[in-house]
């Protein structure tokens, strides 16, 4: 193998070259998608691919320049502009005289602001670029709605072991350009063991068995040493973090303390401030347990403030203390629906006035105005027809009382 090509790391001279070399994504690219029609007709819209790191996005991106014969050019959404943008549009006017399309590939493109991706708008519009965006980030949140909605979005999953075992062995027996040349001894079940190792992410593969192949051999023992902690797929701003804390929550609010303590620890090893998880507790014990429990919210408030004094790792056990204990807890909502319907209430009908009898009639002109008369005293008098609301909200109500929402949860 020449120094030159030695120099290029394993992972990018390993990137397909042809449909059948791209492993995984079916449901993107596999037969009958739409990219694949696409394809066939010569001609593919702008696109987002959506998806984790190293499942694909960037290679597909090259691959498809390449199957429509097309001029492809790439930005990093982290270094470029609207500078860069501008000199890419006048060799885009050239290849549209020459019959040539042009494909502009953004990596990262989340990472462009509003103004800069205003400014691909019109073009991606009348056709002079096909746009290919990749994105770690959900599209809904950071591709503004203007530019989304020019743009079909593609969802890539991350792999399988066994893609991740298909790219490694790819890679292992390419004597061109990757370690076929090398004779590297592999130790049986190490590819599987990478595979798992990492996480559906095909770099991280490729990458670790280039450092492997400087060794002369690839074994289990030294993975375990690479892959000295796992990496979590975390993103404390990102969807990843919604779809974590919603997982969480749903657990416990469904009972199952095993898999809210499983969330809990995904949140943590990826990095999760303890003290959000905690004001998310808190919240659960109120929103959910309620009034079935009222020891649940001392317990939270209880925990919010070990993980303040404690931190981590210490108080993560704290963490799981409280969790264990919603998640077994009863459920009660009523004050969560009592909270939200008198929010609407509210809002609809505004300022209603506080029915005199429920006033205070706190001067003589107050109580001549009728402030406070047919008060019942309920300690002391049978008050079972007085009325607390509003007029108009008695009427709303009078078909029947809001039901008590109650649950109950057999302990996991």
């Amino acid at each position: 193998m020449e120094m030159k090509t030695r120099l290029v790391p394993l992972a990018d001279r390993m990137r397909p070259k042809t449909a059948e070399e791209f492993f995984g994504q079916q449901k993107s690219f596999g037969e009958g998608t739409f990219l694949r029609n696409s394809l066939k007709t010569g001609n593919i819209p702008s696109v987002i691919f959506w998806g984790p790191p190293g499942t694909g996005k960037t290679t597909l991106a090259f691959l498809l320049a390449q199957m429509l014969q097309a001029h492809f050019i790439a930005l990093s959404g982290v270094v470029s502009g609207k500078k860069d943008l501008q000199k890419i549009l006048v060799k885009a006017e050239e290849n549209k005289g020459a019959q040539i399309k042009t494909i502009l590939f953004v990596d990262e493109i989340h990472r462009w602001n509003k103004a800069q991706q205003d400014a691909l708008l019109p073009h991606v519009e009348n056709g002079l670029i096909t746009l290919i965006g990749a994105t770690t980030e959900n599209p809904s949140f950071e591709i503004i709605s203007a530019l989304l909605s020019r743009c079909r979005v593609v969802v890539f999953e991350s792999l399988s072991d066994e893609d991740i075992e298909r790219v490694l062995f790819r890679a292992i027996h390419d004597k061109r350009n990757g370690l076929g040349e090398r004779k590297l001894c592999i130790e049986k079940g190490a590819v599987k063991f990478l595979a798992v190792c990492a996480h559906g992410d095909a770099r991280t593969a490729l990458n670790a068995l280039e450092i492997c192949a400087e060794s002369g051999s690839l074994s289990v023992q030294f993975l375990e040493q690479f892959f000295q902690k796992a990496y979590i797929l975390y993103d404390k701003k990102g969807e990843e973090h919604y779809n974590l804390i919603s997982a969480l929550h749903k657990s416990m609010r469904g009972g199952d303390a095993q898999a809210a303590v499983y969330w809990l620890l995904r949140m943590l090893e990826g990095g999760e401030d303890p003290l959000y998880i905690a004001r998310r507790l808190i919240r659960f014990a109120s929103e959910d347990v309620g009034l079935a429990n009222n020891t649940a919210l001392l317990l939270a408030n209880t925990v919010f403030d070990a993980c303040h004094k404690l931190g981590m790792p210490e108080c993560g056990v704290h963490l799981a203390h409280c969790v264990v204990y919603l998640s077994r807890s009863e459920k009660d909502i009523s004050a969560y629906t009592f909270y939200n319907q008198a929010e609407k209430d509210v809002k609809q009908f505004g300022s209603l006035p506080v029915p005199l009898h429920l006033r205070n009639a706190s001067t003589p002109m107050m109580k001549n105005l009728g402030y406070g008369q047919e008060y019942m005293y309920t300690p002391l008098e049978e008050s079972c027809d007085q009325t607390y609301l509003p007029e108009i909200l008695m009427k709303k109500y009078a078909k029947g009382n809001m039901t008590k929402n109650r649950t109950k949860n057999t302990p996991a």
